[in-house]
Parts: C-alpha cells; sequence; structure tokens
C-alpha cells in the first residue's frame, strides 16, 4: 500500500479531530459515530493492523475507512510536520486496497458503478446533461474567454440546477464571457479518486481533458469547489493545464459590475467554508469579499471558520454514497446549529454539495424559521435592482 511506512509514526494525539482552539470537534466522522477507530488516528492505526496481518478486511473497516468526508482538518491540525501532507494520500490507499478485496460499502458500490457506466454520479444519460440550461439563457461554448463547468451536481439534482443556473445569471450580469460545453463532458473525478478508485478517475480525467482541448478551453470557472480542486491540482499530470477559477474568485473582482437595492432590511449571514476551496486550497476570503460587497449584508463568523470550518459531511462522496448517515451527530446539523447561535439568518455557502447537505439539515435541526441557507450569487440576485 502507498505511503505505508507513515502509518506507524502516528502516535494518536488527537489534534487531528479538533480544531485549532480545541474546545470542540472538526471531523465529521469521530463526531457522527464518537469511536477513536473514525478518527484519523485511529485509522491509522486500523491500516497498520490490516497491513501487518492483525485484523482482516471485513464489511466494518470499510465503512470506518470510506466515512472519511476527506475535509482535510486531520492535515491541518496534525502535530507531526514530516507526513501530515500525507495523510489523506494514505486513507485514500487504504480505500483502494478495500476496493481491490471488493469489500466496500454498497453506497460506495453502487456510486462507482453508476460512474463507471455512466459518467455522472446519478447515472443519467449524457444527453440530459446541459438540459439545465433550458431554464436559463446560456450560450455553448465557442470561444468564450471561460468554459463554465456546472459538474454533476449542477445539471442533474434539482437543487443544484438552481445553482447552476443562479451563478450563470450572475456571471453574464457580471460581464464575464463563459459557455459551456453541450456534449462530452463527464464527472470531474475528484470524489472517485477521493474514494481510491484510480484508474476511473483517470479514465474521467482523459475523457474531461479530451474534450476541453477539442473545444479549445484555455480558462474555467466551476460552480463546485471540488471541481476547481481537481482541474486545478489533478488535471495537469495528465497534460490537462487550464486557468481555472471557482466561481466566487471571479465575482469577488466584478462586484463593481453591479447595481444594489438600498431599500431592503439588512441581514446578518455567516459563510460556510468549503473544504476543497478552503483547507484544500487556502482560499477563504473570495466568498466573503463578495459578501462585504452587497449592501445591507452583516458578514458574521462561526467559532469554527477558515482553517478551522467544520465540513458538512458531504465530501468523499458522502453526498452520495451516506456512509456518514444523517445521525443527530451529523457535521450538518452540527453545523446548522452553529450558525444559528452565532445569530445568522442566513447561512452562506459557495458549494451545492454543501447546500443541500445543509438545507436538509436545517430541516431536520426544527431551524427553519429561524436559520436561510442561501448560496452566494442568490444573495446577490435577492439584493440587484431589477
Amino acid at each position: 500500500m502507498e505511503h505505508e511506512e507513515i502509518l506507524h509514526r502516528c502516535f494518536r494525539c488527537g489534534y487531528c479531530k479538533l480544531p485549532s482552539n480545541y474546545t470542540d470537534l472538526a471531523c465529521p466522522s469521530y463526531l457522527a459515530f464518537r469511536f477513536e477507530t473514525y478518527s484519523p488516528g485511529g485509522r491509522m492505526w486500523l491500516l497498520r493492523a490490516l497491513l501487518d496481518g492483525k485484523i482482516e478486511s471485513t464489511p466494518r473497516l470499510a465503512e470506518i475507512m470510506f466515512s472519511c468526508a476527506t475535509c482535510g482538518n486531520c492535515v491541518e491540525h496534525c502535530a507531526m510536520p514530516d507526513f501530515k501532507d500525507r495523510l489523506l494520500l494514505a486513507f485514500t490507499a487504504g480505500k483502494e486496497a478495500l476496493l481491490d478485496s471488493g469489500r466496500v460499502p454498497a453506497g460506495v458500490r453502487d456510486y462507482l458503478t453508476r460512474m463507471q457506466n455512466h459518467g455522472n454520479a446519478y447515472g443519467k444519460s449524457a444527453r440530459k446533461r446541459a438540459d439545465w440550461t433550458n431554464e436559463a439563457n446560456i450560450e455553448p461554448f465557442d470561444g468564450q474567454e471561460y468554459l463554465f463547468y456546472a459538474g454533476d451536481v449542477g445539471s442533474y439534482d434539482t437543487r443544484g440546477r438552481q445553482i447552476a443556473v443562479s451563478v450563470a445569471e450572475v456571471l453574464k450580469k457580471a460581464g464575464i464571457s463563459f459557455g459551456i460545453l453541450a456534449n462530452g463532458e463527464s464527472d470531474d473525478g475528484n470524489d472517485v479518486r477521493a474514494m481510491g478508485e484510480r484508474p476511473l478517475f483517470e479514465d474521467l480525467a482523459r475523457k474531461n481533458i479530451a474534450a476541453f482541448d477539442k473545444a479549445g478551453v484555455k480558462k474555467i470557472v466551476t460552480l463546485s469547489p471540488h471541481a476547481f480542486n481537481t482541474f486545478k491540482n489533478s488535471y495537469p499530470a495528465f497534460g490537462g493545464t487550464y486557468q481555472v477559477f471557482h466561481y466566487t474568485q471571479l465575482l469577488a473582482f466584478a462586484m463593481g459590475a453591479f447595481t444594489f437595492r438600498n431599500d431592503l432590511p439588512p441581514i446578518a449571514v455567516t459563510f460556510h467554508d468549503p473544504c476543497y476551496l478552503g483547507r484544500h486550497n487556502k482560499d477563504y476570503e473570495s466568498s466573503r469579499m463578495v459578501l462585504r460587497a452587497i449592501p445591507g449584508v452583516t458578514l458574521i463568523e462561526m467559532d469554527r471558520s477558515r482553517k478551522n470550518a467544520l465540513c458538512c459531511g458531504g465530501g468523499g462522496g458522502n453526498l452520495f454514497t451516506d456512509v456518514l448517515g444523517g445521525a443527530e451527530e451529523s457535521a450538518a446539523r452540527a453545523r446548522a446549529v452553529e450558525a444559528a447561535e452565532a445569530g445568522a439568518q442566513v447561512l452562506a455557502v459557495a458549494c451545492p454539495l454543501c447546500a443541500i447537505m445543509l438545507e436538509d439539515a436545517v430541516k431536520t435541526a426544527g431551524l427553519e424559521e429561524r436559520l436561510q441557507v442561501r448560496e452566494v450569487s442568490e444573495i446577490i440576485s435577492e439584493r440587484l435592482l431589477p
């Protein structure tokens, strides 16, 4: 197994499951299950035991490994600088070994099967991938400055499609030139790679790169931080070298293009940092720049924010596999409660996966009368002059 030489070096101090102030928990799987085996240190111990033949590959072990939401909190707070950056790589290698053994949770198996057969997480026809654009006047890509990549959630999920339309309309109002690929796109592969299914990830990456290059794409703006991360950091190894932006990074420097209303009541907004924009790519400011530029928005911070942010629990494919589940101690529900207790009226998100996870959590936590989940571009649109 790759990275096995670092497994014995973890002394399980527990910093990996905490934010930097040590006052709460910030590991989604440990928060949900409260067993040390579900913490990053516990996974290191289990993988070492598996390699040493002290335990066997079992469905229980697979559940523990695939419950990791790849949020990166362990990498951020590990006390061991010599190998902290390899923690998630080791866990991914462990998942790859479990895939090779055939021991995977049913949800993971079904998710990867849909990816293999259809090129998307929903098992839908590729011909329907651009149907979301019927709700907005969006041109096919034909030499515009940017390719807008909506991803699977933006293309197929009902809520995701609403967000994709909202972002596209705001980008147009900002004067940003973009188009979409009507055919040829596949899933970006970020979460497939995080699950350890390397050959499938490479296949998805190569298909997308071929489609992008055939269309003459040079710059990409993504709806999801997950796509932003993998296009920026993983695709160059396969020859896919593009200038890649998350949509908030473009909007942060385009807010002067908008004229806002000044007759709406002020709102208290807190921002939920997406893991793949924040900890994985160190951008904590673009979305906050956008929100601060909207008249009437007062930005407040939750205790767990920026590098200490609590993940919604949807990463690593968990939005689709539901290995983490939706228990009372789920990360999404804890995050919704934290936002409400901070005094926010609106929990702002910049990721369609986060929106889905947190909207459901607000409902199950009974916070619908106190807290709304709104995507950043939706907050802009609601306050623009007609």
